[in-house]
């Protein structure tokens, strides 16, 4: 089993989720930090679409909510880490949350697990009646 690397925060930054301008502002940062480090515009909008999908689960499930920014390294790579969090009601069963087309509400379904998919890595922790964090990571030239 090889060691886990360990991962340095280079910078940080953390916005709150109350209304959707905040998903708005919240992508168009990570868009540029995503640029500044070097991403591939490809995977800059993967990473956007997939904060824009999970952002908005905060607003559609937990009310509000907040996201951290993180431009990290691990011994040779860099990229981003992403954390979601609200103190919604939390998601009763996360592997049918996770499938593919399913939706509590109106949408098509897509949001955790497109998120999924877009990410290099992707974490989910979920307490009914205290909240869900999820976080997902994009490696730059992975």
């Amino acid at each position: 089993m090889p060691i886990p690397a360990t991962i340095e925060v280079l910078t940080s930054e953390t916005f709150a989720i109350l209304e959707g301008s905040h998903v708005i502002q919240l992508t168009g940062q990570i868009r540029q930090q995503a640029s500044q480090m070097g991403m591939s515009l490809l995977d800059q909008t993967k990473l956007s679409t997939a904060a824009s999908e999970l952002a908005r689960n905060i607003l559609v499930h937990g009310g509000e909510g907040k996201a951290q920014l993180e431009c990290i390294r691990s011994n040779s790579k860099i990229g981003i880490r992403l954390l979601f969090s609200d103190r919604g009601p939390g998601i009763a069963n996360v592997e049918q949350a996770m499938q593919p087309g399913f939706s509590t509400g109106i949408g098509m379904g897509l949001g955790l697990s497109g998120a999924k998919q877009l990410a290099d890595e992707f974490h989910l922790t979920s307490v009914v009646g205290e909240g869900t964090t999820v976080t997902i990571l994009k490696w730059v030239n992975d």
